[in-house]
Parts: C-alpha cells; sequence; structure tokens
C-alpha cells in the first residue's frame, strides 16, 4: 500500500441540504440532508483509503466540535476498499476553537455553497503542524495540500509550507485557489488541479478554450510536472510535462445524473495520485480519473464505487490526444 500525506489547513463540517427549488426568502423544506466531516485534503485521505491505501490525515483541527471527525477516523481505521483495504489516519494538530461549518444547498445539481467562519490559528499552532509534516514526510509515498486557508495562516505561511514540502519530498499535489494558487506556481510541483476559474482568476484573464490555457502555461514560475484543467460537464484538459514540453490530453466523462458537484474536484485528484503511483500511462490516468469524478457528481456524498460501477464510467469516457 502507498502512504499519502494529505494536509487539510481549513477542515470544515459539511451540512448538505437538498431541495426541489430553492426559494430566496422564504421557507425552503429540504429533501434530504446530511452532517459530515470535510475539507479538501481529508476527502482526499478518505478517498485513498476507499481505493485501498493509506491517507495520512493532518492539519488543523478545531478542539471544540472534532467528535465527526472521530468518527470518520473510526470508520476508516481499516476500511475495505474497491482495490484492497485501505486506512486513514489522524495527524491533525488540535487546536482552541471551532472548525467552521459550510452550508451546502444542492438544487437541481447545482450547490450555493455558505462558508463558516471558524477557528483562527497562533505562530505556535503553525509551528507545531510544520514540525508534525516535517515527521511525516520520510515515510509517505506522495503529499497534497488542498483548500482553502484558516484564520491567522497568510500567503507567507503557505510559502514556508510548500518550501518544506518542496525541500524534502519530490512528489508535492496541490489543490488550492486564490493567493495561495499564486503562491503554489512559483514551485516545482507534481500535480496541480485548478479549474478554469482559478486558473483564469491567477493569470488575469479567462482561460477558456485550449489555446488559452497554452499560454496561461507560458507565465508559469514553477515546473509542473503534471497540470489538470477541469472544466466541469466540458471534461478536463491534462497537460504532462516532458522534456521542457507539454503533452496534452483531453477527456470528456460519460453522461450522468447530476446531482451535486461537491466532492468532484477532490476525487479526480485523489484518483490522479492514486494512478500515478500505481504507475498508470498517460491515458489509463486520465480515464480512471475522469470515470472517478465523474460518479462523484451522481451523489451528494464522497466515496468510491463499486468496481462494476468504475468500470461503466470508465468505458463512456471519450479520451483525444490533439
Amino acid at each position: 500500500m502507498k502512504k499519502v500525506l494529505c494536509i487539510t489547513l481549513n477542515p470544515a463540517i459539511d451540512l448538505t441540504a437538498t431541495v426541489n427549488e430553492l426559494t430566496i426568502g422564504a421557507v425552503n423544506r429540504a429533501t434530504n440532508s446530511q452532517l459530515g466531516a470535510a475539507g479538501k485534503g481529508l476527502n482526499v485521505a478518505r478517498l485513498m483509503s476507499e481505493l485501498g491505501q493509506v491517507g495520512v490525515a493532518t492539519g488543523f483541527l478545531g478542539d471544540d466540535n472534532r467528535t465527526l471527525f472521530d468518527r470518520l477516523f473510526a470508520s476508516h481505521r481499516a476500511f475495505d476498499g474497491i482495490y484492497g483495504t485501505g486506512q486513514m489516519s489522524d495527524e491533525f494538530v488540535s487546536v482552541q476553537g471551532m472548525t467552521r461549518t459550510n452550508v451546502k444547498i444542492v438544487d437541481k445539481g447545482k450547490t450555493t455553497d455558505v462558508n463558516g467562519v471558524g477557528f483562527s490559528v497562533t505562530q505556535d499552532d503553525k509551528d507545531k503542524l510544520f514540525n508534525k509534516i516535517k515527521g511525516l514526510l520520510p515515510d509517505v509515498s506522495a503529499v497534497v495540500v488542498a483548500g482553502s486557508m484558516p484564520r491567522g495562516f497568510d500567503a507567507d505561511d503557505f510559502r514556508v509550507l510548500l518550501d518544506l514540502l518542496t525541500t524534502h519530498h519530490d512528489k508535492v499535489a496541490v489543490d488550492v485557489s486564490g493567493v495561495a494558487l499564486k503562491v503554489a506556481l512559483d514551485y516545482d510541483l507534481w500535480l496541480i488541479k485548478p479549474n478554469l476559474d482559478e486558473l483564469s482568476e491567477v493569470v488575469g484573464r479567462r482561460v477558456v478554450s485550449l489555446d488559452e490555457q497554452q499560454t496561461a502555461l507560458q507565465v508559469i514560475k514553477g515546473n509542473i510536472t503534471h497540470m489538470l484543467v477541469s472544466m466541469g460537464s466540458r471534461g478536463v484538459n491534462y497537460f504532462k510535462r516532458a522534456d521542457g514540453a507539454y503533452q496534452i490530453y483531453q477527456a470528456l466523462p460519460p453522461k450522468v445524473s447530476v446531482a451535486s458537484s461537491v466532492g468532484a474536484g477532490d476525487t479526480m485528484v485523489a484518483a490522479m495520485m492514486f494512478g500515478l503511483l500505481q504507475g498508470y500511462d498517460d491515458r489509463q490516468l486520465l480515464t480512471f480519473a475522469t470515470a472517478l469524478s465523474a460518479y462523484a457528481v451522481t451523489t451528494v456524498a464522497v466515496g468510491v464505487p463499486s468496481r462494476e460501477r468504475l468500470d461503466e464510467l470508465t468505458a463512456g469516457v471519450t479520451l483525444t490526444c490533439p
């Protein structure tokens, strides 16, 4: 089994409610609701365990409301995944205060997010996390840092984190946005996955077409080995760097009934990391990641399908190499 260190700086408790039609300013009744421990890096750790690997979850976690997180760790301590028995371990640094609660309202497949305000971290909290990460790095096959930054953790701190990760490991994946993404693009990274809006924001112009995305790559300072630009139902563009140039692949997902987009990006990151660590070739890798991400939008929960369902979705992926 491969171990993957999954860093979530600002986890959340997700309250997800599904409605038939959201009406602003009125009482809306949910047809379904669920409450669960979440956060981009945490989701990747969970998915890794469900794929039969080891997800080592770390980051900051509030002392005052960690019950749901403890429950998740207990349920995935030994998980019968689709490719073997996986594991998920808790290496979070506890901080004072509450982990934020995010409200997600799902209406006909579209999700409206109201993200809460959570704990604030101190310098002592940051030092504890950096020291913990440094101790964990020698024992993992890859690292991912994903999600937003909490109060008290700024761009300079994020740079310190990436300095630490890239100095001690050659397989560092990043899934962030805004100022953190701007910082990340200065580094030589193993994998990065911005969506269209996130990439457009950091380069200062819309990058919708393949040509526009290729042009955007030229302004990136760091050498990114694997870069995915996710485009929702339009699929994903995969840029693989080799010998100073990019090999480009495009994938269209199979047609599915969309329940929610929550967790689809995290699923794609987890699938790419899993496939890379298993030695998948380029086409197998992108097909697998696209299929698993397509499954993610068919359900409100984060998880992996049965082998049979995954095979069906894989057969529906269209792959091209322009």
